[in-house]
């Protein structure tokens, strides 16, 4: 994954897609929103909406547990996405994509069954200093009821991993690796594919948080090696309360259920349970259906866009931006690194962010302040915090320029 610039076809009408997220067309504070908070939730076009109010008004029932018709469609609904989401990533196998309330849980699902199973006393597990926390805690919730230890792949002062320093860390006591793909505080395109190669010389395995990564272009998770992979649905112009973790066949059949109830059983007895095959094993409870089906919605909207085109536009956009503003007197980037997402995180000399943030929402527009869960990242820096515009297709050259009079205008607010 990179954001480079690819050519775009022209027959492409990128305000007319804009039209299609309802959200856009409203005001705030008398002001028409500018919406720069992607990196933390995207918005849901038109079509994603009305297929899950759909849903709601005709479809709903529980799935997998009804042989009447409206149980039965509802499952084909919600089993679709999977299918959907097995092309997108290009996952081997069907069974592959586990659904998730998110990448949180996805994470988690992977600490909790395959970090109480394999790890033990004097381990080690490898994170990078910019990730999210969902890609921390987990692990160190982990590692204190097994003994196992988290050790940091540091970065530079451009947000750049110290590619060195990981081969250094690398060893016999290395028994996981787990990377974010994209720095959601940082826009940091990190180097997951030689990340995933260098650990499986050792028979390490990875997993790569994607939760930033698959919503802005292709990911490949066999291209990639990955053993594990996470994401949301939130992000990718689909509803919250969902996402999918896609693992490797062979390590999602060793490892033991996360959760126990519902989907996830085969037979139950008061002597022994067993467990329901792939992916169910992995699914207890009653899923978030809705979600679930519009999701499958929103893969279908962004292919009928094409994700190379997608990443095409944001990395004009990105571009447009990182030059406007670094023109800016008294505003600093945080975030250098030469391969980046559609972020940019950023300090107005002498204004505290969240002031910052105030003062833009008072002209209508949405930026993300503070440490963006990512609170090792601001203490890198040493810094309390930044602002941080994150970038969507649906955003224009416009919303850009709004950003830069806001901010022109917090400027001399506080002067």
């Amino acid at each position: 994954m990179n954001h480079t610039k690819t050519d775009i076809p022209s027959t492409i009408n990128w305000n007319e897609i804009r039209s299609q997220f309802p959200v856009l067309n409203q005001e705030v504070n008398g002001k028409r929103l500018v919406y720069l908070d992607n990196g933390a939730s995207s918005q849901m076009p038109q079509i994603v909406v009305d297929r899950i109010n759909a849903y709601h008004s005709h479809e709903h029932a529980n799935v997998h547990r009804g042989i009447h018709s409206l149980s039965q469609h509802a499952t084909d609904a919600f089993e679709s996405t999977r299918e959907k989401v097995q092309k997108l990533i290009n996952a081997r196998y069907l069974e592959e994509v586990i659904y998730t309330t998110g990448t949180t849980d996805s994470i988690n699902l992977v600490a909790s069954s395959y970090g109480r199973t394999y790890f033990k006393e004097g381990d080690e597990i490898l994170v990078t200093e910019m990730e999210h926390h969902a890609n921390i805690v987990p692990w160190q919730i982990i590692g204190e009821q097994t003994g196992a230890k988290l050790k940091v792949i540091p970065m530079d002062e451009n947000g750049e991993l110290i590619m060195e320093k990981f081969y250094e860390l690398l060893s016999a006591k290395t028994k996981f690796v787990s990377v974010i793909h994209v720095s959601n505080a940082l826009g940091t395109i990190n180097p997951v594919k030689e990340i995933i190669d260098a650990a499986h010389d050792r028979n390490i395995p990875v997993l790569v948080d994607g939760a930033q990564a698959v919503p802005h272009s292709t990911v490949d998770v066999q291209e990639l090696d990955a053993d594990f992979y996470a994401f949301s649905a939130h992000k990718m112009c689909g509803p919250t309360g969902f996402g999918i973790l896609y693992g490797k066949k062979e390590l999602l059949d060793a490892m033991p259920p996360y959760r126990g109830g519902g989907d996830m059983i085969d037979k139950v007895t008061f002597e022994k349970t067993t467990w329901n095959d792939l992916p169910h094993k992995f699914e207890a409870g009653t899923p978030p259906i809705a979600a679930g089906v519009g999701l499958g919605t929103a893969i279908d909207y962004l292919n009928s866009i094409g994700m190379d085109n997608i990443a095409g536009r944001e990395a004009e956009l990105i571009t447009y931006a990182t030059g406007k503003l670094s023109k800016i007197d008294g505003l600093r980037i945080v975030g250098t690194a030469h391969k980046k997402a559609s972020v940019i995180s950023f300090l107005l000399d002498g204004v505290h962010p969240t002031d910052a943030g105030t003062i833009l929402d008072k002209e209508g527009i949405a930026v993300r302040t503070g440490h963006h869960c990512a609170q090792p990242v601001m203490d890198h820096f040493n810094i309390p915090g930044t602002l941080r515009a994150s970038i969507s297709f649906y955003n224009n050259e416009d919303d850009i320029d709004r950003l830069v009079e806001g901010i022109e205008y917090t400027k001399e607010f506080f002067e």
